[in-house]
């Protein structure tokens, strides 16, 4: 597929995805005023969205790894019930 067929068919899905985007950080940001700072979660957004205009090759990998717990040994146990979508690196 050429580029045009793939901005054909894939732009006004990407669009509205930016858009979606664009709103929860503003959301976020009126939020920031009531009640402070940011989290690991906020600053793996702030990192994908920077690997995204870079300009360098590999994006999906690269942001999957933003999210991912970069250790390979196991846990002795369970550090938390549900999945948080990005690693702490303070946890």
């Amino acid at each position: 597929m050429n580029r045009q067929q793939l901005l054909d068919l894939y732009y006004l899905e990407a669009r509205s995805k930016l858009i979606d985007i664009a709103a929860f950080l503003d959301r976020l940001d009126r939020a920031r005023e009531l009640d402070g700072e940011d989290d690991f979660r906020m600053r793996s957004v702030q990192d994908a969205l920077k690997t995204l205009v870079d300009g360098q090759g590999n994006r999906v990998q690269r942001v999957q790894m933003i999210f991912s717990d970069p250790r390979s040994e196991l846990l002795d146990e369970l550090d938390q019930k549900s999945a948080k979508g990005a690693y702490d690196p303070e946890a």
